[in-house]
């Protein structure tokens, strides 16, 4: 119960930094901020509960190919749960992340996270059996801009997420692959 309170409490309060921030600067920005949400699906060759663990931030590190390195703040030491608190290196940005649903029973994993003066993203995950061996998963991401300068970016963003199916999807399965290479 305190958990979900915990949880609830911060994803209000980066909503709230949202809107405040988006309040202050709507009318010197001049303009609508971008809203996108593009989603994408693919097939990991392997049953859901190995899959599942490679969708928490702790998790995404080892199929990441070094491109995913976060920096937990809650909890320490770092592990894979509902309510973790961590940071992410976006080129020169550093974006704030919750995990705001890591509920494996129910096969949904659910992120937010904000860039300040930029932008705040939803990013929701499902899972799917397709048969015993093969798990499909249903990414869907939803980025706002705070402000219209950052229109552009979010769109860019909303494109390439759009195409990162594919992408995910190999390095997943390419390294489950190595992995049974290695285990045998």
């Amino acid at each position: 119960m305190k958990m979900t309170l915990l949880i609830l409490v911060a994803v209000a309060a980066l909503a709230m930094l949202a809107f405040l921030y988006h309040q202050r600067h709507r009318s010197s920005a001049g303009g609508p901020v971008a809203h996108v949400r593009n989603e994408f699906e693919f097939t990991v060759h392997a049953p859901y509960k190995v899959v599942a663990p490679l969708f928490g931030p702790e998790g995404e590190r080892s199929w990441s190919d070094g491109h995913w390195d976060p920096r937990f703040l809650y909890p320490q030491p770092a592990q894979d749960t509902q309510g973790a608190v961590f940071t992410i290196r976006h080129g020169h940005h550093h974006a704030y992340w919750i995990n705001t649903s890591f509920d494996t029973d129910a096969r949904h994993f659910q992120y937010v996270y904000f860039i300040p003066e930029t932008m705040v993203v939803l990013i929701d995950v499902r899972f799917s059996e397709a048969d015993p061996e093969n798990t499909n998963v249903d990414v869907a991401y939803e980025r706002t801009a705070l402000n219209p300068e950052a229109n552009q970016r979010v769109r860019e963003m909303g494109t390439a997420d759009r195409d990162s199916g594919k992408e995910w999807g190999t390095a997943i399965n390419d390294y489950l692959a190595k992995q049974k290479v290695v285990g045998r």
